[in-house]
């Protein structure tokens, strides 16, 4: 190591720097012999001011004079210190960079704050679409690597499983790599685009659109070809004589349906060439794909058969239309029962209408998943347990930038946050491969000493003024709880 070097201990790489230079991961450098955190520090400011409107995560203007009290009854509690550009507390044999007190409602409150190194961590992606992404299990790929899988569809929506501890460390050095870039754009609101093995290539993006091989898809499913039938049989009762309700998963019959039969809906004879489950709801109507009702089918008449002869009409009435509104066709049958294709009557096209204002907007989803294990609890207390035992117990909130968190039930510290409710490039990176993400605990200044935390290193609010260089001011989103003050309230209970 040359004489003007020194050596980082954020990470496991042990990046030697020189003066002027970063890391290999961009967050630390040295600085005229010192090592510091390149990022600003975020804290929160929940903008109590009387009169002012409140912009989620706006940074303040002017320059921030370290003040640390406003204006009204709640503004000792005015500040929230996240984790964000806090530093680590690797090699965890040091207590967590900010531990920080503060009066809440009378209480004395403690936050451990510490941007926590997660090799065990991956995003769930909930992708808005009635199109076929690809089969369960399939694998997702980013770069052309291995990056996840498909998992479960659910109503309107599609999952992605991405990243984990074996895509990181347990494939080549390429798909690790490939796999935190992904986590990590994903997790700081950036587009990337994704491909599913003999399926669809998506472009995913937290709190908008997705597109799905290049179109950009505008609205999820209002429900399943059963649920449209018993929305929107009494708008189509006596305007039409038979409904069809094309669906990959539930395809709807009206005439069948317990919603129509209800109403007095008369049989009309219609087969569908499908799997029937319970009266007018049939299964596999035709194969997955990104056309009529999530299916590969463009002809909707390719999923009749011959109506019978017995119950239908010449002049009977027939809508087709798919679960989001975007595929209509009437049709009339002829002397010799055969659908002959019609325009569109206007009251029927008002119903279509209905049903593309009942599908909401779609959006993709990014829920950042990562386990708080290992080592990172020693940044909290000697006894590491015992902060498992707290979070179980409700003792102890945990938050991520300040947003509010999942935690799973049963071992360990395993937490869910929305990306969209942090405030931007919240993430990080270290070269290992893993993702850097801030983790906050929040709990009575009292129970904190009871777990064996570090009480030696806790310093008041007011001390982060004294050193307010590199340190940004955000105003909370309005509809995050607030850390502190939910915390003092569940403890006084």
């Amino acid at each position: 190591m040359a004489d003007d070097s020194i050596r980082c201990d954020a990470c496991p790489v042990l990046c030697y720097i020189k003066p002027g230079r970063t890391g290999s991961c961009d967050r630390y450098g040295n600085h005229e012999g010192k090592l510091v955190r390149l990022d600003p520090h975020v804290v929160l400011d929940r903008a109590l001011e009387r009169g002012e409107s409140v912009v989620p995560f706006l940074e303040r203007s002017g320059e921030w004079d370290g003040t640390l009290i406003g204006h009204g009854e709640a503004s000792h509690y005015e500040i929230f210190v996240t984790a964000i550009g806090a530093g680590t507390t690797y090699p965890d044999y040091k207590p967590a960079p900010f531990i920080i007190s503060s009066q809440v409602d009378g209480v004395d409150m403690v936050t451990v704050v510490t941007e926590g190194i997660f090799s065990y961590c991956g995003v769930k992606v909930k992708i808005d679409t009635d199109r076929h992404l690809g089969a369960e299990c399939s694998t997702v790929r980013a770069q052309g690597e291995a990056v996840g899988h498909m998992t479960t569809s659910e109503y309107g929506s599609q999952m992605l499983s991405l990243g984990g501890v074996r895509h990181l460390t347990g494939g080549s050095r390429h798909e690790g790599t490939a796999t935190c870039e992904a986590l990590l754009n994903l997790c700081n609101g950036k587009a990337v685009e994704l491909k599913i093995d003999d399926g669809a290539k998506v472009v995913v993006q937290a709190g908008k659109p997705p597109l799905v091989d290049g179109t950009q898809e505008e609205r999820m499913r209002v429900g399943c070809g059963s649920a449209t039938i018993g929305m929107f049989a009494k708008q189509w009762f006596g305007k039409v004589d038979e409904v069809v309700v094309v669906d990959d998963h539930i395809t709807g019959v009206l005439s069948e349906h317990q919603a129509g039969k209800l109403l007095g809906v008369r049989e009309t004879g219609i087969k569908l060439k499908a799997r029937r489950s319970t009266p007018g709801r049939y299964f596999q109507v035709a194969e997955p794909g990104t056309s009529w009702g999530g299916t590969d089918i463009d002809d909707p008449l390719t999923i009749l058969g011959k109506f019978s002869a017995k119950k239908a009409w010449p002049g009977l009435r027939l809508l087709m239309v798919s679960t989001t509104g975007e595929h209509s066709s009437y049709f009339e049958l002829g002397e010799d029962l055969k659908p002959q294709e019609k325009e569109l009557p206007e009251d029927l096209r008002a119903s279509v209408a209905r049903i593309k204002e009942n599908c909401e907007p779609a959006l993709c989803t990014v829920l950042f998943m990562g386990g708080a294990g290992g080592s990172l609890r020693a940044g909290v207390t000697e006894n590491p347990v015992k902060l498992t035992h707290s979070v179980r117990d409700t003792l102890t909130r945990v938050t991520c930038g300040g947003a509010p968190v999942y935690v799973w039930p049963g071992g360990g510290i395993t937490f869910m946050a929305d990306v969209t409710r942090m405030p931007q490039n919240a993430f990080g990176y270290v070269p290992t491969p893993a993702l850097v993400a801030p983790i906050e605990f929040t709990l009575k200044l009292a129970d904190y000493a009871a777990l064996g935390g570090y009480m030696e290193n806790v310093r008041p609010l007011s001390s982060i003024a004294e050193q307010d260089d590199g340190r940004k001011r955000l105003t909370a989103r309005a509809d995050n709880p607030w850390p502190l003050e939910s915390g003092a309230k569940a403890k006084k209970r």
